[in-house]
């Protein structure tokens, strides 16, 4: 027969905190795992929409999609009663300046550049937003660079590193036009990640949904003013729905994961865009498994559980 005593007041805190701990991690990081999840995936379906339509009418077109859709949510949620902080006036400079950059240029610089290499050479490329969002982190907003934060940046990098690495004779295939347009877009969107890091306890729904909407009409005007037409009823549902899934809702997400655990940690799980968009290939392109791939995957996820167990800013 076994005898247990029974637990004390400080134990049962103990035991409950130890209980609870597991839910609030899991609470904290989903958004920063979705985000890239969706983005990712949303890199390679925008390669096969290219084809019939202009870079800037495309990007226009992914965040009006966004916007619209975010926007239906937001009255809806509205009416339900629920909601979160408004924007104020001192938000607004924030704000235009995500939607600048992140909304306006960086889409149509990633756009551009999409339509000039491979779905999968972009996609790889897309580590170096991660890259620029922690360093202006650090640099221009003064968010403390921890040794692990540090150190799993540096093994995202190895592992994009190993990504991206050429087969022999790969370097007379790149396109460095496009490479260097992709890299302009991420340094766009690492400036968008901070700015937007300063609305991040504001509604984030009401954000990515302003940002979509005027993103959207700004790049469709530019479109439309270039002399692009306007797309059938299929091609604008397809369009439509890829900017709210992999823009908008992606965006939502990210903005909670800046609000949960900083610019620089939800940086470093974006890196993790690429991989998804590879395994993508893998499960419907019926791309390869090769130890390189393997490798670079272990890197970043390596990065990405060192990201996970720095402390809090």
């Amino acid at each position: 027969m076994s005898f247990t005593r029974p637990n004390s007041g400080l134990e049962s805190r103990v035991r409950y905190n130890a209980a609870m701990a597991a839910p609030t991690k899991i609470n904290q990081l989903w958004p920063a795992l979705l985000a890239p999840l969706l983005f990712g995936l949303g890199t390679a379906a925008a390669k096969g929409l290219l084809a019939d339509l202009s870079p800037v009418l495309l990007a226009g077109l992914l965040y009006l999609g966004s916007g619209l859709g975010l926007g239906l949510v937001w009255l809806l949620r509205g009416r339900g009663g629920r909601t979160e902080g408004a924007l104020g006036r001192a938000d607004l400079p924030w704000l235009a300046g995500a939607i600048l950059c992140g909304g306006v240029a960086g889409p149509v610089l990633m756009m551009s550049g999409l339509a000039r290499t491979s779905s999968s050479a972009a996609s790889l490329l897309l580590n170096l937003e991660m890259s620029f969002t922690a360093i202006i982190a650090w640099t221009l907003f003064g968010e403390r660079a921890t040794a692990r934060l540090g150190g799993g940046l540096a093994l995202a990098l190895a592992g994009a590193a190993v990504l991206s690495w050429p087969e022999p004779g790969g370097w007379a295939q790149t396109r460095w036009q496009g490479s260097l347009l992709i890299a302009a877009a991420c340094l766009a969107w690492g400036l968008d990640n901070n700015l937007s890091q300063r609305i991040s306890g504001k509604d984030p729904v009401s954000i990515a949904a302003i940002k979509g909407l005027a993103a959207g009409i700004v790049n469709c005007a530019f479109a439309f003013a270039g002399g692009a037409l306007v797309p059938g009823p299929l091609l604008l549902g397809k369009a439509g729905l890829l900017g709210f899934l992999s823009y908008g809702v992606s965006l939502v997400c990210f903005i909670l994961s800046l609000r949960r655990i900083g610019s620089a940690r939800t940086g470093l799980f974006f890196g993790l865009a690429p991989f998804f968009g590879a395994a993508a290939g893998i499960l419907f392109l019926r791309e390869p498994v090769t130890p390189q791939l393997l490798l670079g995957a272990a890197f970043m996820a390596a990065g990405a559980g060192l990201a996970l167990s720095a402390p809090s800013e």
